[in-house]
């Protein structure tokens, strides 16, 4: 397990520090637990976006019909006056 200093602001170590108390963990932990989390959701959306841009790369795209199908699931048409 490798070690090293992060520097935040104060407040945000006061806040960490909260949170490490009412849940029973060291700062320490809350803080590599955060950190490994960050990384975790920064490498899912990094490969999602590379995902995304090889399809659109490789010509895949959704047909005019097959976008408003999935707009119609999300939007009401406005009532008529």
């Amino acid at each position: 397990m490798s070690a090293f200093t992060v520097r935040v602001p104060d407040e945000t170590a006061r806040r960490l520090e909260q949170l490490a108390e009412k849940q029973d963990r060291s700062r320490s932990w809350m803080a590599a637990k955060a950190i490994e989390d960050f990384v975790a959701r920064e490498e899912w959306q990094l490969a999602e976006i590379e995902a995304g841009l090889a399809e659109a790369e490789s010509g895949k795209f959704a047909s005019a019909h097959e976008v408003d199908r999935v707009i119609a699931k999300y939007v009401q048409p406005a009532p008529r006056a």
